[in-house]
C-alpha cells in the first residue's frame, strides 16, 4: 500500500455483540433445541418485551390481591 492511501480498515468501527439464549416459547423448563434462539442482547429483550409486561401485571394485580385480602380494600 502506498503512503498516503485511505486506509479503510483504520476507518471501520467494529462493536462487541454478546448472544444470548432464548426460549422462544419463554419456559425456561423446555430447553429442546428447536425452542432454543440466539438472539443479541437487544433482540432477546425485544422477544421477552410482552411476556415481562404479562408478568409484571399478574405481579402487581397479585400483590394488590393480597393488600386486599389482609389489609381491607385500598382506598
Amino acid at each position: 500500500m502506498s503512503p498516503g492511501a485511505d486506509d479503510v480498515l483504520a476507518r471501520v468501527r467494529t462493536t462487541r455483540v454478546v448472544l444470548a439464549a432464548a426460549h422462544r416459547d419463554h419456559d425456561t423448563s423446555n430447553n429442546a433445541n428447536a425452542n432454543l434462539a440466539a438472539f443479541c442482547q437487544r433482540c432477546h429483550m425485544i422477544h421477552d418485551r410482552p411476556e415481562h409486561r404479562r408478568r409484571r401485571w399478574f405481579t402487581l394485580f397479585r400483590r394488590k390481591a393480597m393488600g386486599d385480602l389482609f389489609r381491607g380494600p385500598y382506598p
